[in-house]
């Protein structure tokens, strides 16, 4: 018997997903049908699926699959679209929120105008710099360091938010082949997890543009964790304050790695782009 899913597209900054409640509707096969929904010609178009679950830690939990079905840990706009949809359809009264992901739990924020979520600011937690699962180095840390592919040579930083990134300073954005050098570098063997690529350049303004290759995923309009682990690399290079807009393909965000608590939090939009059915 067909099986038809209830799903809402979203996207914050242009990185998009597929969302699905599976306290209403459950699925078997997240995987598989991440990689079906997410063709753009044949499925829904996204950069992957998203669940949103009960938790018996938090308010509400999330699993996030990449485009080619793929678990990720942790994604920063995907979270501020789940705060945006259990409130906005009726599942929490609540402004702030408890999320759990695999990278532990965050707490969003909602800011709420004539009763829709206008903006919201996420708890992304610790940033941490040294990972010997993310990064194969004597202490599993790169600050500024060399990773040669494709006989070029790229300095960046390591800056793990849960996943994996390895943030690359340019002179010119432009002038990056992006599908060509991305994927070598997101198989490099100094990376034993693969790696999210972000590409930045600092513009005279102080704000951090940037392109970023996602694992799993390819060229996206966004990325939220990258937005956070680039603020992060800036300022450990001393290319940004703690406080700085980031600027992707899809739109801004605003980045502050809090000096008191050591913490990253990451404000922005989150939108609902269409409602649907599909069938399993």
């Amino acid at each position: 018997m067909t099986r038809f899913v209830d799903f809402t597209k979203m996207h914050g900054a242009g990185n998009d997903y597929i969302y699905v409640n599976t306290l209403a509707c459950p699925i078997a096969d997240p995987e598989a049908l991440a990689i079906k929904w997410s063709r753009y010609h044949t499925g829904i178009g996204s950069d992957g699926l998203v669940l949103i679950g009960d938790s018996k830690v938090a308010d509400f939990s999330m699993r996030i699959f990449n485009a080619d079905g793929s678990e990720a840990k942790m994604c920063g706009n995907a979270s501020r679209c789940i705060g945006k949809y259990v409130y906005e359809h009726g599942l929490t009264k609540s402004k702030s929120i408890k999320l759990e992901t695999l990278s532990g739990i965050k707490v969003l924020n909602l800011n709420v105008k004539d009763g829709k979520v206008d903006t919201v600011t996420v708890d992304m937690g610790l940033p941490v710099l040294a990972n010997k699962d993310q990064m194969a180095t004597a202490d599993g840390s790169m600050k500024d360091g060399e990773v040669t592919v494709g006989g070029q040579t790229y300095r960046g930083t390591f800056v793990s938010m849960g996943n994996p990134h390895f943030v690359i300073f340019v002179d010119d954005i432009k002038a990056i082949d992006i599908p060509t050098v991305g994927p070598m570098l997101e198989h490099h063997s100094i990376f034993p997890e693969r790696v999210n690529v972000e590409f930045v350049e600092v513009q005279k303004d102080g704000v951090l543009r940037m392109r970023v290759w996602e694992r799993g995923s390819g060229i996206t309009m966004a990325c939220g964790t990258g937005a956070c682990a680039t603020l992060v690399a800036a300022v450990l290079n001393e290319k940004a304050a703690r406080e700085s807009v980031v600027r992707m393909d899809g739109g801004d965000l605003t980045i502050l790695w809090n000096e008191a608590d050591g913490k990253i939090y990451m404000t922005g939009e989150a939108v609902i782009v269409f409602e649907g059915k599909i069938e399993e």
